[in-house]
């Protein structure tokens, strides 16, 4: 499991054997089942997290409905927007499915950065690469009809169409669950 870490890292720096050893040592893994809330509306996170293998889903909650905002799959990371603050979540995350990751924390990211610089740095660049993805898919979305979205989807994460129920895709789309149906049916006809 810790190799998948060392893997995802080599890609934006050499990994020395001992970057190697302190990532090994202060690597947390944790297992959650599917269902399992990892972060609720109103509470803090000192808690971020690297996808091992599962499914992470961050959701808001509006007038009842759920809102999903973002999936996160293997070789992501997630990092709730209030984490390491003492201000209150807006959102949920919750595990779609049985879910390992490499659970981080402020303290062991100081300690670690401050033993090894270079480490800071990689979390930046990171950091920066994960903004820009997230603009682009923003602007996308902006831009995008929801039958254009449901096809970038498609394009760009076809194993979400599989792994999760289609009223989340249809939420993620910000369409509902018969409005999906009826794009994916006008699609088939084409």
């Amino acid at each position: 499991m810790k190799d998948k870490i060392l893997q995802y890292l080599s890609k934006y720096t050499v990994i020395t054997k001992e970057l190697e050893k302190a990532i090994a040592e202060s690597t947390f893994i944790q297992c959650f089942t599917k269902g399992d809330i990892l972060l609720k509306e109103g509470s803090t996170s000192n808690e971020c997290y690297f996808i091992i293998k599962g499914c992470i889903r961050s959701y808001y909650l509006k007038d009842g409905d759920e809102k999903t905002i973002e999936f996160y799959t293997e070789d992501e990371a997630v990092i709730p927007l209030n984490y390491d603050t003492i201000i209150p979540s807006g959102h949920y995350l919750e595990c779609v499915e049985e879910t390992i990751v490499s659970v981080g924390n402020p303290e062991l990211e100081s300690e670690t950065f401050q033993k090894f610089p270079e480490l800071g740095m990689l979390s930046r660049i990171i950091g920066q690469k994960i903004m820009a993805q997230q603009q682009e898919s923003f602007a996308d979305y902006k831009m995008s009809t929801p039958e254009e979205r449901y096809l970038n989807l498609v394009k760009r994460r076809p194993d979400l169409i599989q792994r999760v129920p289609q009223h989340q895709i249809a939420s993620y789309l910000s369409v509902k669950p018969e409005s999906l149906s009826r794009i994916k049916r006008r699609l088939m006809n084409k």
